[in-house]
């Protein structure tokens, strides 16, 4: 197990590049089984959950090849469909939970996926009912051996289907979008997610011939054509690391500027924290907060405690809500952190008040920050990585504390971010890898 020992209280100032954006490199890679052609994608981080699914791919049959550090071409011209039965694709596909959107292309291609149960963060329950319910209703026969928590899906053809979800997952989103590309006729999918990783995922999909309207709405309309093609893709960067930034350069009073945004995508995140009090300027794709000794949270109109809370897209990404809350605890004024959609997210929180942040959970969804104004600094601890936002959250508060930090279990930390403390400490952060 992986440890970082980080030493407290200093400043940053410098330029920083975000990552490719992990939730849609996950999408984005699944969806090279649809054809056997090449598919090259580009800005792909170089983190641990996407190295996982990378493999996965790789002992599926699938032709890999690393043109640079962050650029791969894959060829799914041979799928040894009889791997998903092994012991091998079980351990490795149950670490990530990302493995589960393989199902949809591999649905669509060849009629039949097989998935155990995925694993991930442990932030609460995190259902897929979603996801073979569409499956369903596109025509496929679904099984699950609850005694052995493995799933199958089989179906001679698919075919179009209306379908509203009952949830505006992203990821089950993704999986029937997949498995709908190559469907006889039209799927309509309503309270579909929006979120850019899912309009990045159709856009790639329609420059591989695929037929989709409704792009960045809650509607969209997939007309299934025979046969997907190969094409070139860029991955977005990473709004949650961008977003990770913005909290870390408040804590820390650093001032840095966060190169190539691609500020039209990140929707409200900067908003949201400019309610914090933070400034911060966009020039040209480029974010530059300035260095902020002090930060005050806004109120509501009516003078009443401000509510900073998470909301399926356009609002602000649940990604970050773990960043927002401990940014808050240096702040002047207090504000409500509402994470709705898993109920072991903020339990990460009593770490934080170990390090002397007054922090009241309310219940397993809400916290009351009362911020400190840095008149009363965080002190340095020990402590674990529970998940990968609570983790970046416990390292923005170390990079913020007095003294020392020593912070256990960062594996969880490096499936989300990319070489962090080398890059942090680019700019001037002492963070030292155990």
């Amino acid at each position: 197990m992986g440890t970082f020992i980080v030493q407290g209280g200093k400043s940053l100032k410098g330029d920083i590049t975000p990552q490719g954006a992990k939730n849609e490199a996950l999408q984005v890679i699944c969806a090279v089984l649809l054809t056997p052609d090449k598919v090259t994608i580009k800005n792909i981080p170089d983190i641990a959950d996407v190295s996982k699914l990378i493999e996965l791919l790789g002992c599926m049959g699938v032709k890999i090849t690393r043109e640079s550090s962050s650029v791969i071409s894959f060829e799914a011209g041979k799928i040894n469909l009889d791997y998903l039965q092994t012991a091998e694709f079980r351990t490795l596909s149950i670490s990530l939970r990302g493995s589960i959107m393989v199902v949809g292309p591999l649905l669509a291609r060849f009629g039949k996926a097989y998935i155990p149960k995925p694993g991930g963060d442990m932030i609460g329950r995190r259902r897929v009912d979603t996801h073979f319910i569409g499956f369903q209703k596109l025509g496929a026969k679904f099984e699950f051996d609850s005694s052995d928590t493995f799933f199958k899906v089989e179906a001679s053809s698919l075919t179009g289907a209306y379908i509203h979800l009952d949830e505006a997952s992203v990821t089950g989103t993704a999986n029937i979008i997949m498995a709908a590309v190559m469907a006889k006729g039209r799927t309509t999918i309503y309270n579909a997610a929006c979120e850019p990783y899912i309009q990045q995922l159709c856009r790639m999909l329609v420059s591989m011939g695929a037929k989709i309207d409704g792009i960045g709405s809650n509607l969209l309309y997939i007309d299934g054509i025979k046969e997907i093609k190969g094409c070139t893709h860029t991955i977005l960067p990473d709004m949650i690391e961008i977003g990770s930034f913005i909290g870390m350069a408040a804590m820390t009073e650093s001032e840095i500027t966060i190169k190539n945004v691609s500020y039209e995508n990140l929707g409200i995140i900067p908003d949201s924290f400019s309610r914090l009090g933070i400034k911060l300027e966009r020039i040209g794709d480029d974010i530059f907060i300035p260095r902020q000794n002090h930060y005050e949270i806004e109120t509501f109109i009516d003078g009443s405690i401000m509510v900073i809370a998470d909301a399926i897209w356009p609002g602000l990404t649940p990604d970050l809500l773990s960043v927002f809350l401990v940014t808050a605890t240096q702040a002047k004024g207090s504000v409500l952190i509402h994470q709705k959609m898993f109920e072991s997210r903020l339990f990460f929180v009593d770490k934080l008040i170990d390090m002397g942040a007054q922090i009241i959970l309310c219940d397993p969804h809400r916290a009351t920050v009362i911020g400190m104004d840095k008149m009363i600094r965080l002190r340095g601890t020990v402590m674990s990585s529970p998940d990968i936002r609570a983790g970046v959250a416990l390292l923005i508060a170390a990079m913020s504390a007095e003294g020392q930090s020593v912070i256990h279990n960062i594996e969880q930390i490096d499936r989300g971010y990319q070489n962090i403390d080398a890059r942090l400490n680019s700019l001037g952060a002492e963070i030292k890898r155990v």
